[in-house]
Order: C-alpha cells, then sequence, then structure tokens
C-alpha cells in the first residue's frame, strides 16, 4: 500500500493561506506538482516564491464563483504539467447569519462558495481525468477530496448558513462518489474543527476566550495546525485509499464526541 502523490499533478484551492496553503506546501514537499488557486494574487505569489525550485508548484488567480475562471484555471494546469491527478476543493468561506433576518443573503453566499463552486470545478476535472485516461483499463483515474466542516453536523445559530453549505457539500460528496465510481474517480470528504484554519485565526483575534472554549471541547486538548490535516488529505488523495470512496472522514480531536451547541463551531 502506497501513500504517494509523486509525479501526481493536484489542482488545490483556497491555497493562499490557511488549511489550502498547508496542504499545498505539503503536496509540493511529497513531490507532487501543485498548482494553487485563489483570488488572492499577490499571497500566491509570496507563496510561490517560497516554495520548491524544481517547478513543481505554480499559482492561478482568479474568482472561482465564474465558470469562465475555473476553465482558465483547468486549462493553466494543462499547459503546465498536462494533466490533472487530483482536485482538492479548499476554497471555503465561513460567514455568520441572522437567521431570523429575511434580508440576509448569507444562505446564497456560503452555498455558492462551499458548495456549488466545488461541485462545477469538480465536474470540469473528472471530464478531463476521463479524458486523459482512455485506453487505461485499471487503476485509479483520478481523486477529488472536498473540505468541509463539523459544522454540518453540530448546529450553532450565528452559523446556520454556513452549517447547511457544510452538510450539503457531504451530501455532494456521497452523491458525486457513486456518479464517477464506474469511471474510476474516488470523491472523499475532510471535515474538521479544532485545526488552525485562516477563519479560525480571524475569529480569535477578536474573540480570545474562545480559544480556551475550544480546547476544554476537544478530547486532545488542543488546536491543530493547518499542516495536520494535510496528511489525512494526501491518504485519501493516494492509491493507499484506492477502496475508499464517498467518504466524509472526521479529524476534530474528538470534537465531536462529546462538543455542546454553545461551544464555537471552528
Amino acid at each position: 500500500m502506497s501513500f504517494s502523490i509523486e509525479g501526481k499533478t493536484a489542482i488545490i484551492t483556497g491555497a493562499a493561506n490557511g488549511v489550502g496553503q498547508a496542504i499545498a506546501r505539503h503536496f509540493a514537499n511529497q513531490g507532487a506538482n501543485v498548482m494553487l488557486a485563489d483570488m488572492d494574487e499577490v499571497q500566491l505569489s509570496k507563496e510561490c516564491e517560497k516554495a520548491t525550485e524544481d517547478g513543481n508548484i505554480k499559482f492561478f488567480a482568479g474568482d472561482l464563483r465564474e465558470r469562465l475562471t475555473m476553465a482558465n484555471l483547468l486549462s493553466a494546469t494543462l499547459d503546465a504539467y498536462d494533466r490533472v491527478d487530483i482536485l482538492v476543493n479548499g476554497s471555503r468561506q465561513v460567514v455568520s447569519s441572522d437567521p431570523l433576518d429575511p434580508e440576509d443573503e448569507t444562505l446564497e453566499l456560503m452555498m455558492t462558495q462551499n458548495l456549488t463552486n466545488a461541485y462545477r470545478l469538480s465536474q470540469m476535472v473528472a471530464k478531463r481525468m476521463i479524458k486523459q485516461a482512455e485506453g487505461q483499463d485499471e487503476g485509479q483515474v483520478g481523486a477529488i477530496v472536498n473540505l468541509s466542516s463539523i459544522a454540518a453536523r453540530r448546529t450553532h445559530p450565528n452559523l446556520l448558513a454556513y452549517s447547511v453549505s457544510c452538510a450539503a457539500l457531504d451530501q455532494m460528496t456521497r452523491s458525486m462518489a457513486v456518479a464517477l465510481a464506474p469511471q474510476r474517480i474516488r470523491v472523499n470528504a475532510v471535515a474538521f474543527g479544532s485545526v488552525m484554519s485562516a477563519s479560525l485565526k480571524d475569529v480569535l483575534k477578536d474573540n480570545r476566550d474562545y480559544r480556551g472554549l475550544i480546547e476544554a471541547h476537544t478530547p486532545l486538548g488542543r488546536i491543530a495546525a493547518p499542516r495536520e490535516l494535510a496528511e489525512t488529505v494526501q491518504f485519501l488523495a493516494s492509491d493507499g485509499a484506492g477502496f475508499v470512496t464517498g467518504q466524509v472522514m472526521t479529524v476534530d480531536g474528538g470534537r465531536t464526541l462529546l462538543d455542546p451547541v454553545a461551544a464555537p463551531i471552528h
């Protein structure tokens, strides 16, 4: 059983900071060809400057809410590496919402950012994976990994829209796994919590007491570094997980085993 991703080409969205950035760095260090995608061109450029010098990491800046931008991302990846084997849908957004405000459009925003974008990009990339595997009768054709959250299963009134979008992403993962299984493309997700994502870092700046609450409600007693999530994503993307599809793997230090509603969901 091999967890190697060396020589494979991966598109990683949301790669300018936080968890997406950590996954991109890890994949590059493991020998994968990596295309970092995000809206933040300045941060992407800085990240590539810090990266390895052997040409296995490049970036694409654009608004992935636009289908043309997604198509251009795929084209840029093919121009650079001639194929794509792995897609990590790491672009996500956490926004609080008022469940009693009929003018609040956060639900629509969250569904677009956290569900629809991942769905559309997965469709495009899956079609390319199928095309490049023509004549290949066995073996993995491709792997898609979605980044979700324990918020899909734990409720918090101010994060209703975010929670709903994550639950929808989990179901999309399962449904797409079944749809793409005949083409030998695996689709899985990682639902995480108590991980120092970019959104959690921002929240802790304004709510310092949240750190203690999160640590107290995490059995392992700490907040994980983003890089600790990267190896889980690598496993799901590798041939070592060749018989794993449609799964939503929880990485939360045991948080969902006892997390009450009152604790912040991050």
